[in-house]
């Protein structure tokens, strides 16, 4: 089993690289943390009408609080598989899925509590501001994560990815000038197009046209649809022709302003689950790890 948590916990840069915290946000994170599992238990003992009181019965290998959070939080910091965690934790390979299972189901409970979860659809200018409440500018980018190459045939068609040459799943992220992620779609296949994904799950004339949207080539084409938008985009390269200093430079400037949202992403992707190859089958479980994953990621920027 892991032992010595409480040394881990205390040194800091043992902490954020095993846990992708803090000291300060594992303790801070730990009471609504703890409230969570109470009433997951109680939840759990009264739908099945047990005769025995919560906590009785066999001892888990998971025995306090502390030691569920920093399971969860090492599990997807570092990702490893269930048959490592089952050497760590001296137990048998069903036990850590069981346990990351229902920790993960309660770390995002606790996260939307929390409120850092981003939004999952913006439908209107209100639930706009609700999400982004004092900005002036926001930052759009898509993301792909790889993943192991699937059996099904279809499946590999769907999941392939001509950009990257893999297969691969993605997101599309809103942030802010803060790197905050206020916004993030749900996961689909590597190879839709950014402007495509922007386009269902927040219709960009729901955007106000005076905040200033920061898009890269993914987003070619927007400026068309929706004029009179105030936009932020490098120009791209005429076919057989190159672009003139002055155009160049302009790209530069743009690129040293944008660059904050791949600093968004590059925090929320320093938890290896959503950067390393994923291994996940479960049905909508690379969603939610992606979610949790930005969650922790504005908690981090909350506790600064």
């Amino acid at each position: 089993m892991v032992k010595n948590i409480e040394r881990i916990i205390s040194n800091k840069r043992l902490t954020s690289a095993v846990l992708g915290v803090t000291p300060d946000e594992f303790q801070t994170l730990l009471p609504d943390f703890s409230a969570g599992l109470f009433e997951d238990r109680e939840e759990r003992y009264l739908e099945l009408d047990r005769k025995r009181k919560p906590g009785g019965g066999k001892k888990g290998v998971l025995r306090t609080d502390a030691e569920k959070l920093f399971f969860i939080l090492f599990y997807h910091k570092v990702y490893p598989t269930y048959d490592v965690l089952s050497l760590f934790y001296d137990c048998a390979r069903s036990v850590p899925f069981k346990r990351q299972k229902q920790l993960s189901e309660i770390l995002e409970k606790v996260l939307g509590k929390k409120l850092v979860l981003p939004k999952r659809q913006i439908r209107s200018t209100d639930e706009f501001f609700q999400a982004f409440p004092e900005a002036k500018e926001v930052f759009a980018d898509g993301t792909e994560r790889p993943i192991q190459r699937p059996k099904d045939k279809e499946k590999q068609k769907q999941n392939y990815s001509g950009k990257k040459k893999r297969h691969t799943r993605k997101n599309l992220v809103l942030t802010d000038k803060k790197k905050r992620v206020g916004f993030l779609s749900k996961t689909i296949e590597g190879k839709k197009h950014d402007f495509a994904i922007l386009k269902e799950d927040v219709p960009p004339d729901v955007l106000p046209k005076d905040i200033l949207k920061y898009l890269d080539l993914g987003f070619l084409g927007f400026e068309k649809e929706y004029p009179g938008s105030s936009v932020s985009m490098p120009k791209k390269k005429p076919i057989r022709k190159e672009l003139t200093e002055e155009e160049k430079e302009a790209n530069k400037k743009i690129s040293s302003v944008r660059v904050l949202v791949e600093n968004a992403l590059a925090g929320v992707k320093r938890l290896r689950i959503v950067s390393d190859v994923f291994r996940g089958r479960k049905k909508d479980f690379d969603d939610q790890v992606m979610l949790i994953s930005c969650g922790l990621w504005n908690y981090h920027l909350s506790m600064r």
